[in-house]
């Protein structure tokens, strides 16, 4: 299964259809929830927060998280608290663990993953590399087994993460990827031609602008 890409005419546009999509899935029962960190991915948080969800029945996770404290300004895990969590009260969040190192991180939350897996609904973000999550094209990370896994040697700053790994993305019900700007245009290029992690996610849903499209 291919992944499928769908261009809308701005950043704004891409947020609001991803935070559509996202309420459209959790609304049937329980379900989880996996965040990503981002520009683009707060701005659907944002959204999401105003739609009637019920929150009650949903599980969040996150796809990958530095290592730092959860009150970090790099923190993800503060970012989505910010734009969605603390507006929205979900029945249980389980945050990585991040700031006790990247080993200790990813055994705490190997479990967690495993225990909910296949997971429902993933939100990834890219990076003008094509990253998503924390696994970099040509990272060793990207060919792990398992569920989590812990980076000491990021190609981005910081260099210790925590990340789920490309199984676990690929094992999602839904993944939708979000990509605005022109700066990602040579990473969504890539990623259509499954050079980069991000294009490794068959069955995946872009939404990108037309600036990521490359058609501005």
């Amino acid at each position: 299964m291919k992944a499928e890409f769908t261009v809308l005419d701005s950043a704004e546009a891409v947020a609001t259809e991803a935070a559509h999509e996202i309420a459209a899935v959790l609304a049937g029962g329980p379900r989880t929830l996996v965040l990503a960190g981002g520009t683009t991915p707060r701005r659907c948080y944002e959204v999401l927060a105003e739609l009637p969800v019920m929150w009650g029945r949903v599980t969040v996770l996150f796809g990958d998280e530095r290592c730092v404290p959860p009150d970090h300004v790099d923190s993800n895990y503060r970012m989505a608290r910010e734009a969605l969590l603390d507006r929205v009260a979900p029945a249980t969040v389980h945050r990585m663990p991040a700031e006790l190192g990247p080993d200790e991180g990813a055994a705490l939350y190997t479990p967690v993953v495993a225990s909910l897996a296949p997971l429902d609904v993933v939100v990834l973000g890219i990076g003008e590399d094509g990253h998503t999550a924390s696994l970099f094209p040509g990272h060793a990370a990207v060919h792990a087994k398992g569920w989590a896994i812990g980076i000491g040697d990021s190609p981005k700053p910081p260099p210790e993460r925590v990340t789920l790994t490309l199984p676990a993305l690929r094992g999602a019900r839904h993944v939708i990827i979000l990509a605005t700007g022109a700066g990602k245009a040579d990473a969504v290029a890539k990623a259509k031609r499954g050079e980069v992690p991000s294009g490794m996610i068959a069955g995946a849903r872009w939404l990108i602008d037309r600036e990521a499209a490359g058609t501005r």
